[in-house]
């Protein structure tokens, strides 16, 4: 059995049938997920039947999509309704976000994983980490964080005055929210199973009741990683959890220490508001294909308005790289327009009553009108005015964006756009990648953005590579490295003449240029500011915890090398929180009598957040220094 041929289950009703099983029940609850597993399903309607055995038969009825109630899941055991098997199909089938959906609804698109979750910058540190007496030298410092513990009162100001705070009841959500994540860290993926996720469910739910939809949101990204980890799905990185799991503490911390408008942005919004932005011309810049893990596809449309802001249209659904090849060429849902998405990529709209998400998001609501008109040459204006702006500034904008922890409300976009020349294939760990100088000699590696045969990219860009010397100008998603990266989505055609949509058009041999154009020489490996900084060495110990728990990272031992080499590279504070973190796993206290206290969660949950926290803002800072260009024009 697949799980996503499971209907979304409520994480209130996961919730609630795990609470119900008895100690012994629970205990096999891990055990009955994998075994369920393997049983075969159907679906007929709104209800899906699994055959538990030859004589008993699990339904998950679905009104609607999502198995919104505990009764909606029946049994035919002789043990139901206390038995293990529903518990089990819930733990199984996907977490639903239940959500409301914006008023004025945009064309369908899926938003991305982050989107969901706490993104605002807020520096959240290790409680009692003495730094050296030294100024120190680290691109982001991090200083002492009050504890993740309800704050003190504050004092009786003005009603009128003073900035709004979270309610008690807020507070105490919060609160569970930052249990169930680091009871998360203490036993990582491979302990943390069913009963932990239902633990995160339950304090997600309460999270949404409170109005906190941002720290509802993390939660259940962190389960759904966790099950995608413990399931062995080939798409799980340990980066993405590490990523949730900071965000899900982060925001948790945050909720009782902020106020005013930093608590507005701490609780997010329960649905993307659309706001008017009148009358728009919007000129077509390209077409990407979409194509998510969680089996959705579709395409992005990118346009640019006359005064140089970025706007998408889009139409993402259930259906995989075949719905992204299909849909290209079916009209844009927006207004009276009969352009095809890659018609857009290419031509023009005049909107009047346009509406925005903050995200740049087109609204296509009743009161939208659109019509079709002339597009404009990436080389004619508005659209030259992109290319103008110089590459490290453009980094810097992308960066707001493309932040692990950056606020989804803040807007901007992580494209880039480059006048480049290619000097051919250069070989990675991974593989190999298209390798070109952009302005100021700044050598950029440019990555295929979807792997998937049915697309054209991996093709296109492998051709690219064979023409050395080409000058193109391209547009490509800024991969945050501490190396020039990008992930190319379109380019100018080599001939000069037209736009290429690299995940949708294929380049031909014929296209390009004399192969017999000169070679310039790759470099053997990444230049810049950081391509050698020590800073993997806290990385990768914060990495270590998620799929083995705190005890893992306790029996490390003694990391006075590690922070050694650390310090000489000018990362004091980097070096501190190595040490920190690993001391706080080791440490178990005793009582009088010589007996283990119990570990303290809270406490290493907050090392881990502050060393988390720290390396994502380095590695922002040392991404942008690698894009600067150097005196000598070469890196």
């Amino acid at each position: 059995m697949n799980a996503d041929r499971l209907p979304p289950v409520a994480p209130e009703v996961t919730a609630t049938l795990v609470e119900n099983l008895s100690p012994r029940l629970r205990k096999r609850l891990d055990a009955a997920v994998t075994k369920l597993g393997a049983r075969t399903t159907r679906r007929d309607g709104d209800t899906v039947t699994i055959e538990v055995d030859d004589e008993t038969e699990l339904r998950l009825h679905a009104p609607g999509g999502v198995v919104a109630t505990t009764d909606a899941i029946t049994c035919g055991c002789l043990l139901a309704p206390a038995c293990v098997h529903r518990a089990a199909a819930a733990c199984a089938a996907p977490a639903a976000d239940l959500a409301p959906e914006p008023v004025d609804r945009p064309t369908a698109e899926v938003p991305d994983p982050a989107s969901v979750t706490d993104l605002a910058a807020a520096s959240a540190t290790a409680p009692g980490l003495v730094t050296d007496p030294a100024p120190v030298t680290d691109p982001a410092p991090v200083t002492d964080p009050a504890p993740a513990t309800d704050p003190a009162p504050t004092p009786a100001l003005d009603s009128v005055s003073s900035p709004e705070v979270a309610s008690p009841d807020q507070r105490a959500a919060a609160d569970a929210l930052w249990a169930a994540g680091a009871a998360v860290l203490e036993a990582g993926v491979d302990g943390a199973g069913a009963v932990t996720q239902s633990a995160l469910l339950r304090a997600a739910h309460t999270a949404r009741l409170r109005q906190l939809p941002r720290a509802s949101g993390a939660a259940l990204s962190v389960v759904t990683l966790l099950r995608a980890a413990r399931a062995g799905d080939p798409s799980y990185r340990t980066a993405d959890l590490v990523t949730a799991l900071a965000e899900l503490l982060g925001t948790a911390h945050r909720v009782g220490t902020s106020s005013g408008a930093e608590l507005a942005a701490v609780r997010g919004r329960a649905r993307r508001p659309y706001s008017p932005d009148g009358s728009l011309r919007l000129y077509g810049l390209f077409t990407e294909p979409v194509v998510t893990d969680s089996g959705h596809g579709g395409v992005r449309t990118w346009v640019a308005g006359s005064d140089g802001r970025l706007f998408t249209v889009g139409d993402v659904a259930p259906g995989g790289v075949g719905r992204a090849l299909g849909v290209a060429d079916r009209a844009v849902r927006l207004g009276d327009s009969a352009l095809t998405h890659r018609e857009l990529g290419r031509a023009g709209l005049a909107v009047a009553g346009a509406t925005v998400s903050p995200d740049g998001r087109l609204g296509a609501g009743k009161g939208v009108k659109a019509v079709t008109a002339r597009g404009a040459a990436w080389t004619e204006p508005p659209l030259a005015a992109l290319w103008e702006t110089p590459p490290s500034e453009q980094v810097t904008r992308a960066l707001r964006s493309t932040s692990r922890y950056a606020d989804p409300d803040g807007g901007g976009s992580d494209l880039l756009f480059l006048d480049v020349e290619l000097l051919g294939a250069v070989r990675e760990s991974g593989g190999s990648c298209l390798l070109a100088r952009c302005a100021g000699g700044v050598p950029v590696r440019l990555t295929v953005a979807d792997d998937d045969p049915a697309l054209a990219h991996r093709d296109n860009v492998a051709l690219l590579a064979a023409a050395p010397g080409t000058r193109l100008r391209i547009i490509g998603r800024l991969v945050p490295a501490p190396h020039p990266r990008l992930t190319l989505l379109a380019c100018s055609h080599p001939s000069g003449e037209g736009t290429i949509d690299l995940g949708f058009d294929r380049l031909r041999r014929a296209d390009l240029p004399d192969p017999t154009a000169p070679v310039h020489p790759a470099p053997p490996r990444p230049g810049g500011t950081g391509a050698h900084s020590p800073l993997y060495l806290l990385e990768r110990r914060v990495e270590q915890t998620v799929p083995a728990g705190r005890a893992a990272l306790g029996m490390l031992g003694d990391v006075t090398a590690e922070t050694r080499r650390i310090r000489r590279a000018g990362l004091p504070t980097a070096a501190g929180l190595l040490t920190a973190l690993c001391a706080s796993a080791a440490r178990r206290d005793r009582d009088l009598f010589g007996r283990l206290l119990p570990a303290d969660t809270d406490g290493f949950a907050s090392y881990w957040l502050a060393a988390a926290r720290y390396t994502a803002a380095v590695a922002e800072s040392l991404c942008s220094a690698a894009w600067e260009p150097t005196q000598e024009g070469v890196r």
